[in-house]
């Protein structure tokens, strides 16, 4: 018999050449786990989306401007706030209170034509306008608010400044009318002032009219063509129209220093005149919070009988001629 070689060490296995034995049922593990064990390599690139460039940021549209309200639709609106507005001043009556709106803006902003729709089914009694003119040697020696102050509503009383102690922080300040000094001191003390009015239990409402370059033309025009309204156009309201930019940044100054949380500044856009004064009583409405006071139905007693009463001749009074 042949005789077999043995085999020296060296001829043996090492522990890396060394088979492992694989029990069943292990083969099928073996196998994924190789698979997952191949290089990244081995297995395909996906796509890479491509990244969108951000878009530039839209430019804001500025909103399309409404419709001009129609007169029919303005009537209709007007009769029904009026009916508010009545209620309004009798709960201020009522109640004692006191209350100031002040009307400021540019000229021909629509200022008086909406303080006379305010005012017009109200009791004059108890609702008046103050629209003072230029103050005298004597007043502009006095402390500045001294003039105002006098005109401030008692109770029970609305009173409608057109125009008002802004008078220093606008047209003053931009024609130069009084000193820097004197303009400082009005921005620094304002606020102060309207507050002590607030403490003392008046109601403080500030409006401030803002008007368009061209619509403020187009009414300077209309003031020009027609006679009956050629007085509100006065030779300062001409020369402010050439200082525009001058008005606007001491507007812009005045909103800075007082517009105050106890007496905030309410702007109107009053290019659309019969919508600013809708939008406007309705804002006045909602500021002073109020409660229907309307009296029960009102029955008319009875005329007085004449009981021999005789009327003198018509001849012996002066009547007015009727021309139409």
């Amino acid at each position: 018999m042949a005789k077999g070689k043995s085999k020296s060490k060296h001829d043996e296995p090492s522990d890396d050449e060394q088979e492992t034995e694989v029990a069943p049922g292990q083969e099928m593990d073996l196998a994924a786990s190789d698979e997952e064990q191949e290089p990244a390599e081995a297995k395909k690139p996906k796509k890479s989306k491509k990244l969108k460039e951000p878009k530039e940021p839209k430019e804001p549209k500025e909103p399309k401007p409404k419709k001009r309200l129609s007169r029919e639709e303005y009537e209709k609106e007007l009769a029904k706030l009026n009916v508010e507005l009545v209620k309004l001043q009798e709960w201020i009556k009522a109640q004692g209170l006191r209350v100031v709106i002040i009307f400021e803006g540019r000229d021909a902003a629509g200022k008086g034509g909406c303080i006379k729709t305010i005012q017009a089914p109200l009791n004059p009694r108890y609702c008046r306008v103050v629209a003072l003119g230029v103050p005298t040697e004597r007043e502009k020696s006095q402390w500045y608010f001294q003039r105002y102050v006098q005109h401030l509503p008692a109770a029970g009383e609305i009173v409608m400044f057109d125009r008002s102690w802004y008078n220093r922080a606008g047209v003053e300040r931009v024609m130069g009318f009084c000193t820097e000094e004197e303009y400082r001191e009005f921005l620094r003390s304002c606020p102060e002032f309207e507050r002590m009015l607030v403490r003392s239990g008046i109601i403080i409402i500030k409006y401030w009219f803002s008007v368009s370059d061209d619509e403020q033309e187009k009414r300077f025009q209309a003031r020009i063509q027609d006679p009956t309204k050629r007085w509100k156009l006065s030779p300062m309201d001409l020369h402010a129209r050439t200082k525009w930019v001058e008005y606007s940044k001491a507007k812009d100054a005045m909103f800075a220093s007082t517009d105050i949380k106890q007496a905030p500044w309410h702007v109107v856009n009053s290019d659309d005149k019969r919508r600013s004064r809708l939008n406007l009583i309705t804002h006045l409405l909602n500021a002073i919070p109020y409660e229907d006071l309307t009296p029960e139905p009102i029955s008319l007693p009875p005329r007085q009988p004449d009981s021999g009463y005789v009327r003198p001749p018509i001849t012996d009074q002066t009547f007015v001629p009727d021309t139409y």
